[in-house]
């Protein structure tokens, strides 16, 4: 499947989605926003996608919205209808489809590119990669969850510094203060990410979707809320056939062929 500003690739149990508006910095418009949020729905209801790449074309991540679709009288959908209808939905897809989804940030990831990066399951950047929550610049607020995730990630006062900063965040700073897992070399990117998500894809999924819902819950659960959750999900964890596969192979001594389910 390809468009004009989604492309999609699939592969070794890979979707590897890219944000294709590399003349804009692969920033948001409205049919992109709508295009990105049917790919996720497709990668989630395609049982051979066992995990998912979101990544951006040409120099950059995502520059986040798309400032000509708002400042156009004829094109702007509004900030309510951008936030429920674009961002938030892409938001809500990314932590709650039960697969691995990992954030590759290629260059720079602006604004609301930032924070659906900083949403994905595990975020490597390359060498090249920026992050700047540009919001303040322009006399708006962070959103896209940037509020939710940034000061979780990094803690509450090196957050509220940066968003009201608009600091730009370098590969190595990122790393440094916990934003991000890993930093790749540039001119080996693609391939260690596709390593990464190859690995992820050869997985129990089962398992790896449920402990993505336990992580989702744990930001709301008080202890026993969480303890009673991993008990319920341990019992359906332990009726899979991966998990009769990895115990098998544990015994036999091989490394196990996980299915995904």
């Amino acid at each position: 499947m390809s468009n004009n500003s989604i492309e999609l690739k699939i592969e070794n149990n890979v979707a590897w989605i890219s944000l294709n508006r590399p003349e804009v910095f692969n920033s948001f418009n409205r049919e992109m926003a709508f295009l990105l949020q049917e790919t996720l729905d497709n990668c989630e209801n395609d049982t051979y996608v066992r995990a998912i790449v979101i990544t951006g074309n040409g120099k950059a991540f995502c520059a986040g919205q798309d400032l000509k679709e708002v400042t156009d009288p004829e094109l702007n959908p509004g900030f309510r209808k951008i936030l429920e209808e674009h961002y938030n939905p892409i938001i809500q897809k990314i932590r709650n489809i039960e697969k691995p989804i990992i954030g590759a940030v290629n260059g720079v990831a602006a604004g609301a590119g930032a924070n659906i990066a900083l949403a994905c399951d595990i975020v490597v950047a390359s060498e090249n990669a920026s992050f700047i929550q540009a919001f303040s610049k322009i006399g708006l607020i962070p959103d896209s969850a940037g509020t939710f995730f940034l000061p979780r990630l990094i803690g509450f006062q090196k957050a509220t510094a940066l968003m009201m900063l608009g600091d730009k965040v370098s590969a190595v700073e990122a790393l440094n203060m916990g934003m991000i897992y890993k930093i790749f070399p540039t001119g080996l990117f693609d391939e260690e990410v596709m390593t990464l998500a190859t690995t992820l894809a050869q997985m129990p999924t089962k398992a790896i979707g449920l402990t993505k819902r336990l992580l989702n819950q744990s930001m709301t659960n008080n202890l026993e809320q969480q303890l009673a959750l991993e008990s319920d999900l341990q019992i359906e964890a332990s009726s899979s056939n991966d998990y009769k596969e990895g115990v098998t192979a544990f015994v036999e001594k091989r490394k196990p062929e996980f299915k995904g389910n």
